[in-house]
């Protein structure tokens, strides 16, 4: 996944839980005020069943002189008891019945006891006329707290006025408190619902209230984790990598080039610091090629100048050579002839002698006459398998124990090159690969292309070679042999350089050595200015 779109699903988490808890938070701000009205209502119902049964108190108490007073308050609170019920739906369906319903029965309660109290004090103020002064006195005191205390002022007035037993006022206060005790017994009840109704409220805001801040307390450290844990995720993601970059930009400044791993992604899709990495790694390729080739190239133009100064101190010292071995070589042979069969052994021996040193010598200045020119190449088409198989078959040396194996891809390998320095190249490693296995072999000539180059190895079986001659192999005079001059390599390297092309060896020791050319399959003419601007970028 993308850098960016890590970013934007980090953004997308967080947003979505701060919009969760935000809608949880609104609906529970509704639900919250919701409930806080029904308590509101709830408070109400309960302050007006307080108010509702303070004034029956006093419409006990006072009576009758604030009996109408108390009598229309506990009216009215009936009627706002029963309005706030109806406005009120969220209340349990039972538990409204019930309410109204006591209501309903307190008020007609209430009514009935208000109607038969005037009765009662309506008897009272007859009976007044029937008695003296003094009984007046106690008749008025009677009659202004029988609404409170009924049954005992029945007893008092039987007592004291001599009333009988069923007279219509005593059996009224009788009645007038079984119904006060109903009322009250009433009115209880309508105060244990209406607080019941308002400990329901309260314990229903109560409760969301607390949920609200349980959601509150999940969502905020959820928020928190997952927005911190993206931002700790990201942020050490990048930044230690992007470390690791430097780390290794530094080294790479240094003259190497190693490789940073990207590590495995989701979808096979990097962000954009893999992207970054592998673009690093592919450039840390480039470079190490290219410094490859760098220091390939720089190693062929030191030895090709190497060559050159070589070559050119060859020229003096074989053209110096020359006449003095041919003067030697012919005295030499002067005194053969002069000897002739009457020579002594000693003397045929020295001459002979001499004449081979000195053939052998000017074999030698004659190398080094070949290794000093270095002509340019004529070139002209010539099928390789057929200019390879020439050169083996006319080589002097004993061949009988080794085979030519010639593996070459089609079509036939034609290439533009001087066939005579194209055959003293395979003379040369033909001759090296026969000296090096004495015991007979096989030789084995692969050809190959790859695009408008084609390869060429040159593969024996033989002892093979240390990896410090490796390094030596192409240098002038440098041999193993005991009667080697060291130019043939020499000389080989020069040609295939003239042709535009590369050699290199590689060898194991006992398994044998592998010489391989590469050569421009086009004419040298069209690969000279390439190979000249390369090379001249190499000396600047």
């Amino acid at each position: 996944m993308s850098l960016k779109k890590k970013i934007v699903l980090s953004f997308f988490i967080s947003a979505f839980i701060i919009a969760v808890l935000a809608a949880f938070e609104y609906f529970s701000f509704v639900e919250i005020r919701k409930e806080i009205r029904y308590l509101e209502l709830t408070d109400t119902i309960s302050r007006k069943s307080l108010q509702l049964r303070r004034h029956e108190k006093n419409y006990f108490l006072y009576s009758p002189q604030k009996m109408n007073e108390e009598a229309e308050a506990v009216h009215a609170y009936l009627v706002e008891l029963n309005d706030t019920l109806a406005k009120n739906p969220k209340i349990d369906r039972s538990e409204q019945l019930s309410l109204r319903d006591r209501i309903n029965e307190y008020g007609l309660r209430f009514t009935s006891i208000d109607i038969e109290a005037r009765r009662l004090s309506t008897i009272f103020e007859r009976a007044k006329t029937s008695y003296g002064k003094n009984d007046k006195k106690y008749l008025s005191l009677v009659e202004a707290t029988f609404l409170e205390r009924p049954v005992q002022s029945a007893e008092f007035l039987e007592k004291v006025f001599s009333l009988p037993h069923d007279h219509i006022l005593l059996a009224g206060l009788r009645a007038l408190d079984a119904d006060i005790l109903s009322l009250r017994k009433t009115g209880e009840e309508i105060l244990v619902i209406s607080k019941d109704l308002d400990k329901i409220a309260r314990e229903k805001a109560e409760t969301v209230i607390r949920v609200s801040q349980i959601a509150i307390l999940i969502f905020f450290p959820i928020f928190f984790v997952v927005g911190i844990g993206m931002l700790f995720f990201i942020s050490t993601n990048v930044v230690k990598r992007l470390m690791l970059l430097i780390n290794v930009m530094e080294r790479t400044g240094g003259g190497s080039y190693p490789h940073l791993s990207v590590p495995p992604s989701r979808g096979n899709t990097a962000d954009e610091v893999g992207v970054l990495i592998e673009k690093f790694n592919t450039m840390e390729d480039e470079l190490a090629r290219r410094e490859g080739e760098l220091d390939r190239k720089n190693k062929e133009l030191i030895q090709t100048r190497k060559l050159a100064a070589l070559g050119t101190l060859a020229a003096g010292v074989a053209h110096e050579l020359n006449n003095p071995l041919n003067n030697i070589h012919l005295s030499a042979q002067v005194l053969a002839k002069q000897a002739g069969e009457s020579g002594s052994p000693a003397l045929h021996e020295a001459v002979s002698d001499i004449l081979g040193q000195t053939v052998r010598v000017k074999r030698i200045v004659g190398d080094l006459l070949e290794f000093a020119r270095g002509r340019e190449p004529r070139l002209q088409s010539i099928n390789l398998t057929e200019l390879i198989d020439h050169v083996y078959r006319k080589l002097t040396l004993d061949t009988s124990r080794t085979n030519l194996t010639l593996d070459a891809e089609p079509p036939a390998p034609l290439l533009m090159a001087d066939p005579e320095l194209m055959e003293q190249v395979f003379i040369n490693l033909f001759t090296n690969a026969v000296e090096a296995m004495p015991n007979g072999g096989t030789i084995v000539v692969r050809i190959r292309y790859d695009g408008e180059a084609m390869t060429i190895s040159v593969v024996d079986s033989g002892k093979g070679m240390p990896k410090a001659h490796q390094e030596k192999v192409f240098e002038p005079f440098f041999t193993t042999k005991d009667k080697g001059t060291g130019l043939g390599l020499a000389i080989v390297f020069n040609i295939v350089r003239k042709h535009y092309g590369a050699i290199n060896v590689t060898s194991d020791e006992g398994k044998g050595t592998t010489f391989t050319i590469t050569l421009p399959r086009m004419g040298v003419a069209e690969t000279r200015s390439a190979s000249e601007s390369l090379l001249k970028t190499i000396t600047e």
